[in-house]
């Protein structure tokens, strides 16, 4: 059974750090894992995507130099790091597995992926 669940939201103020978790099982290792976010009234945007096998990462330029997505194969969990967190960082962020490939054009597709976890809160205040 394909599992997707994230973890570590929270409130948190400007300038702050946040770590995201999302533990996958059921999905076949290789695949691209990204986080999403989506807040009141916008669309989901990707933040950044990871392709494991390649060890290829893409950031949106909103969160680049700010926010990481590391990984840890023996508890099969990818990771957002958020770090110098803003007001306009708060949004639902979801997790989701793609395809086994990513290209820089389409990483943050959202009809790129069928597998998809609840949803974790971040609230940031000013």
């Amino acid at each position: 059974q394909v599992q997707l669940v994230e973890s570590g939201g929270g409130s948190v103020q400007a300038g702050g750090s946040l770590r995201l978790s999302c533990e996958v099982s059921g999905v076949t290792y290789g695949r691209v894992i990204t986080w999403f976010r989506q807040a009141p009234g916008k669309e989901r945007d990707g933040v950044a995507a990871i392709w494991p096998r390649m060890g290829i990462t893409f950031y949106s330029d909103s969160v680049m130099g700010r926010f990481t997505i590391p990984q840890d194969n023996a508890k099969n969990t990818v990771y957002l790091q958020m770090s110098s967190l803003k007001p306009e960082d708060n949004a639902m962020y979801y997790c989701a597995a793609g395809p086994d490939g990513i290209k820089r054009s389409t990483w943050g597709t959202v009809a790129r992926y069928r597998l998809w976890g609840q949803g974790t809160q971040v609230t940031v205040s000013s």
